[in-house]
């Protein structure tokens, strides 16, 4: 039986959809940079988009793609996020 997935590895997959704004490293683009946050920080975010909370320019955006989410999915890509340093 091969081992269970990371919450980084698990993240990784879900980090697809954030490529085209958060750039392929986190690096920023359209979206902020996300390359140095903690796994907390952005879990934090996610959760505050997540439940509607204005938090800068591309909100609507974020409430769209964090509603998709669940806890799970935004610790596993808060997981994967935070790896990439």
């Amino acid at each position: 039986m091969p081992p269970a997935a990371s919450p980084a590895e698990l993240g990784q997959a879900a980090y697809a959809g954030c490529i085209a704004c958060h750039g392929a490293q986190g690096e920023g683009g359209i979206g902020p940079r996300l390359a140095g946050q903690s796994a907390t920080d952005i879990a934090e975010k996610l959760l505050q988009y997540k439940a509607g909370e204005t938090r800068g320019a591309q909100s609507a955006l974020m409430w769209s793609q964090s509603a998709q989410l669940s806890a799970t999915d935004i610790d596993n890509l808060a997981a994967f996020i935070a790896s990439q340093d």
